[in-house]
């Protein structure tokens, strides 16, 4: 990849979801304090994308829940505030039409929706312009859902990436983007962790590994998680590797922090500091 130029945060609107579906075996007593839930157990959730710019392409990672699902679809996730996937793309300086590539970490619907669009009773792309990528099992995956994932992968979402005839599959270690990519198992199969370098920092777009900055402590795992013991390894091992070299991590559903770097003590993984992009 060439260098890249600048990365913008994409706000893609904000929802909510289950507090104890978000933290799994850990106790509301405890996962409260970081994440507040209202009188339903919700608690507030972001659907941040990233907006890379290099000197030859304008990539975006993820694309939020998008709109055209119906109203029955939407009051089960609460979406609020005045963010847009479109708007936010036009506050950093670009339109729809400029985006070249779109690189999604994986299949769920909050992650994908956006990237399809209804018009005239048809379900086209939105980025008229874009291809699209996604790893190749994780494809296989989506597209042929276990019971327990089948309501987050939506055919509606997923099969016009493929009609469009610009869906690339991204097989093993390639990197056909130019960056790094860490795949990871236990939330779903193969999700893509992009690794950015930026400003001589790196910028590990971590998707749902670490939801939110409350999810930072190594058993802090999501109830979503297809396989919990296997989060709960590669988790550990990112973490170590993330407090030695000072990643930075990019949050994708932390509605306060954006990015966040960590540090270990006593054996123990926590918050060190928060930061927006602008400060790096």
């Amino acid at each position: 990849m060439s260098k890249i130029k600048n990365l913008y945060s994409i706000e893609t609107g904000n929802f909510k979801l289950d507090g104890g579906a978000m933290f799994g075996v850990v106790p509301k007593v405890i996962w409260e304090k970081t994440n507040p839930a209202n009188e339903l157990n919700m608690i507030d959730m972001a659907a941040r994308s990233l907006l890379i710019e290099t000197t030859r392409r304008l990539i975006l990672i993820d694309t939020g829940l998008g709109d055209k699902q119906n109203e029955k679809f939407f009051s089960h996730y609460y979406k609020w505030g005045e963010h847009s996937l479109e708007g936010s793309i036009k506050r950093a300086g670009f339109n729809i039409g400029d985006i070249t590539d779109v690189f999604f970490t994986h299949l769920h619907f909050d992650h994908c929706g956006g990237a399809i669009i209804r018009k005239g009773g048809r379900l086209i792309p939105r980025f008229i312009n874009a291809n699209f990528w996604i790893n190749k099992d994780h494809w296989e995956w989506a597209t042929s859902p276990n019971s327990r994932e089948r309501a987050s992968f939506l055919p509606e979402n997923i099969l016009p990436l493929k009609d469009s005839g610009r869906l690339n599959l991204i097989n093993g270690n390639e990197k056909p983007l130019g960056f790094d990519i860490l795949t990871v198992s236990g939330h779903t199969e193969k999700m893509m962790l992009p690794f950015l370098s930026y400003k001589n920092k790196t910028i590990v777009f971590v998707s749902d590994l670490i939801p939110t900055a409350g999810h930072i402590k190594t058993p802090y795992i999501m109830g979503y998680d297809t396989r919990p013991l296997l989060t709960l390894k590669e988790k550990s091992s990112f973490l170590e590797k993330a407090a030695k070299k000072n990643f930075l991590l990019f949050l994708q559903h932390d509605v306060k922090y954006e990015i966040i770097d960590i540090k270990k003590e006593n054996n123990k993984f926590n918050l060190n500091k928060t930061f927006k992009l602008e400060d790096i």
